[in-house]
């Protein structure tokens, strides 16, 4: 089982002191090379003075905008510290096993992908953005990604469509995906799909047992916890959706 998720926007900066990210040590070491031309582009109209229109940050967010330019100095932190949110605080990241750690990847619009246990800064960046030097972020990544991500097992994919535009399942991975959707009282819901998607995977990634190896075995698996149903997919090629009621 591989659980796939989307990053938070709000990321802790990270520690005063450390050592700054090293591309070559993150895992996927196949994705250095994109790595290195995403993270110069942002370094480099991060210290423009239109940064946060291009980057899509209101006033507010300034200083995170201006704080990517030192990306390849700043003290780097596990990401499971790094992304914040309604997600990973239900989830709780840092707390997991791990065992289950290894089957958590992060999809980034900055970082391709990522495991819990990565050391990377906070940063600004989505992957909705065209960035200039490279252009829309997730067809850049997305040839990237397949060759990168071939999972095996089910593949539980609580990613927001922003994301999931960056790396779409082949065939054969489709027939064992299973994108998550929230619903309250059979309408689909946003703030708290955040928090129901992290309690989700926080059951999976910690319930005792063999991990589901089918869309099957996984409705069995939420339905331990959560009011869920399974639902095929709408053509050959296409992925499971799993409705998941939020508590």
């Amino acid at each position: 089982m591989l659980v796939l998720l989307p990053p938070s926007e709000s990321k802790w900066a990270g520690p005063a002191r450390g050592a700054p990210v090293r591309l070559e040590a993150l895992s996927s070491p196949g994705l250095t090379a994109p790595r290195e031309r995403v993270l110069d582009a942002l370094v480099e109209v991060s210290a423009r003075p239109d940064a946060p229109s291009v980057l899509g940050a209101g006033a507010s967010l300034v200083d995170v905008v201006r704080a990517n330019t030192t990306l390849r100095t700043r003290p780097a932190a596990p990401a499971a510290r790094v992304y914040t949110g309604v997600l990973f605080d239900a989830l709780d990241l840092p707390s997991l096993p791990a065992t289950a750690a290894r089957r958590v990847l992060v999809v980034s619009a900055l970082w391709g992908l990522l495991g819990p246990r990565d050391r990377v800064p906070g940063y600004r960046l989505s992957m909705g953005t065209d960035l200039p030097g490279v252009g829309p972020l997730a067809a850049f990544w997305r040839p990237h990604l397949q060759r990168a991500l071939e999972p095996s097992g089910v593949v539980v994919d609580c990613r927001s469509a922003a994301y999931a535009a960056a790396w779409v399942p082949g065939a054969a991975t489709a027939e064992r995906t299973v994108a998550v959707r929230v619903l309250r009282e059979g309408k689909v819901v946003s703030h708290a799909a955040k928090h129901t998607r992290g309690l989700l995977a926080r059951h999976l990634l910690t319930r005792p047992g063999s991990p589901p190896r089918t869309p099957a075995a996984l409705l069995d698996a939420v339905t331990e916890s959560f009011g869920a149903k399974l639902l095929e997919p709408a053509r050959r090629g296409a992925t499971w959706t799993l409705e998941v009621e939020a508590p």
